[in-house]
């Protein structure tokens, strides 16, 4: 007796959803990440008008100044949809969390003295209320903003932002053996300590910023720009040299996803600023106003995490001469995406700035 197993190919009728199969112009196999990006934005048969802003419709785009012919322009170069993001996430977490075992297991931050105990603390635990309001900037960002290709991006990036105040808060406990009382004093400090009140006041004004596209430029843009290489880099280089490798270890985390999403943030201010002149104007303009506050918001905590120490021929800082090199990079890299931030033209905007003040 001789049985013959054959097998037969079943063809799909279609290949994606026909809303995703209409964008990329035929019937085509999409990826996961096109299939839960594209044409998701709802855009009609609105139940009501928002009662606070009953001239826009729920989800309108002029809620921000930058206009785009297509919003679904705008594509994450790391490809996350849920799936990605979560699996991405899960794997970095694992390491993080070895990190944290190895850092207990060998007291790399518990057998510390007092002194570097207390410098570590001073500058890392104050820094969860800053990632709490990103978390928040982010949210709005999600909740207002035009196109699932952003919407779905700044919601993952504000549940990252709650992991790393998370991460910032651990490292505290490791600190104080548990206790807590490194989060009380960084609240204080947060609350109180005339180092962080500029940082404090700019991150409450951000918190009341209008124009969603805005709030996504001077938070994920400028602020992150300059505090992330100022405090992962520099500082955490400096106290890692007088306290060993433990903090380096923890930072990890942070250092890695700021290279990372500083490559979803560029390609979004890339897409808007060469959409039109008037959008590169409008970042541009937003660049400057929210630059020059960050710097003056962060020359304290450089100067204080990095010590002060005084060059007596050039009058400088430590601090200041890292917070420069911050800004110089920022400024090439904003520049790389086709936003001018010359002195020249940001005297230019400031004018404009107040033309426009002065008409409201």
């Amino acid at each position: 007796m001789q049985i013959d197993i054959k097998t037969s190919a079943v063809q799909p009728i279609r290949q994606t959803f026909s809303h995703v199969a209409r964008r990329l112009g035929a019937d085509k196999p999409a990826s996961r990440y096109q299939e839960a990006t594209l044409d998701l934005q709802p855009e009609t048969n609105f139940h009501y008008r928002p009662l606070w802003q009953p001239e826009l419709e729920l989800y309108d785009t002029r809620r921000t100044a930058i206009r785009m012919s297509d919003w679904y322009a705008f594509k994450d170069p790391r490809q996350y949809y849920y799936g990605a993001y979560t699996i991405a996430r899960s794997r970095q977490q694992e390491m993080m969390e070895k990190n944290i075992e190895f850092v207990t297991r060998r007291a790399l931050l518990s057998g510390l003295s007092d002194a570097q105990k207390q410098a570590i603390a001073a500058l890392m635990v104050p820094l969860r209320h800053v990632e709490w309001a990103a978390n928040t900037n982010n949210c709005y960002v999600t909740a207002y903003g035009w196109g699932t290709a952003i919407t779905q991006a700044t919601m993952y990036h504000s549940m990252d932002r709650l992991g790393l105040a998370q991460y910032l808060s651990r490292i505290g406990l490791l600190l104080d053996g548990n206790q807590g009382t490194s989060l009380e004093q960084g609240k204080a400090r947060w609350l109180d300590d005339p180092v962080w009140q500029p940082l404090r006041r700019l991150v409450e004004d951000l918190m009341v910023v209008q124009d969603w596209f805005e709030t996504f430029v001077a938070q994920n843009a400028v602020l992150d720009g300059l505090l992330y290489p100022l405090v992962y880099r520099h500082a955490d280089a400096h106290l890692s040299a007088q306290c060993g490798a433990g903090l380096g270890m923890l930072n990890e985390f942070a250092i890695g996803w700021f290279d990372e999403t500083s490559r979803w943030v560029d390609a979004t201010l890339k897409t808007a600023a060469s959409e039109s002149p008037e959008n590169a104007a409008r970042l541009a303009q937003w660049i400057a106003r929210w630059r020059e506050r960050a710097l003056e918001a962060l020359r304290p905590i450089a100067r204080a995490a990095l010590n002060n120490t005084q060059d007596n021929a050039l009058g400088d800082t430590q601090g200041d001469s890292a917070l420069a090199e911050v800004d110089a990079a920022f400024a090439a890299r904003m520049t790389k995406l086709g936003i001018d931030v010359s002195a020249q033209a940001a005297t230019a905007r400031a004018e404009s700035l107040a033309t426009e003040a002065g008409h409201v």
